[in-house]
């Protein structure tokens, strides 16, 4: 699907497909960590599967007041001792599928929020 964001000189997500996205037109097909500062890392895990606490720890930023998980293409929800990291600091997490978690942040980044974009790209889902 293709995005069409309000101008902005923020990062955005232009478009997502099954084991993609794309940030401002750049092709992205593994699991990505994107802040609303501009900031994008790997995010080091290729399934739901491998996740645990420390893939969540890893998203805790300074100011950050939201991590938006995107769990691939369907719905698939951290087990609460992942998030303790993020609670401690009053960092709220929102789960959704990637293309609702992509359509939220470029919302929120836009709107100059403080949010963090976690979004597991599943290899084995169609990635090119």
């Amino acid at each position: 699907m293709k995005l069409q964001p309000d101008k902005s000189e923020l990062p955005a997500i232009s478009s997502y497909g099954p084991g993609w996205i794309a940030v401002d037109g750049e092709r992205i097909a593994a699991s990505v960590v994107i802040g609303s500062g501009g900031d994008r890392r790997p995010w080091h895990c290729a399934s739901f599967a491998e996740l645990g606490a420390e893939h969540f720890a890893s998203l805790a930023e300074p100011g950050a007041e939201l991590v938006l998980f995107g769990s691939g293409d369907r719905i698939r929800f951290p087990q609460p001792a992942w998030l303790a990291a993020l609670m401690a600091q009053g960092i709220g997490v929102e789960t959704m599928d990637t293309p609702a978690a992509c359509r939220t942040y470029n919302i929120l980044s836009a709107e100059g929020r403080r949010v963090v974009l976690a979004l597991l790209i599943d290899s084995a889902s169609g990635a090119a």
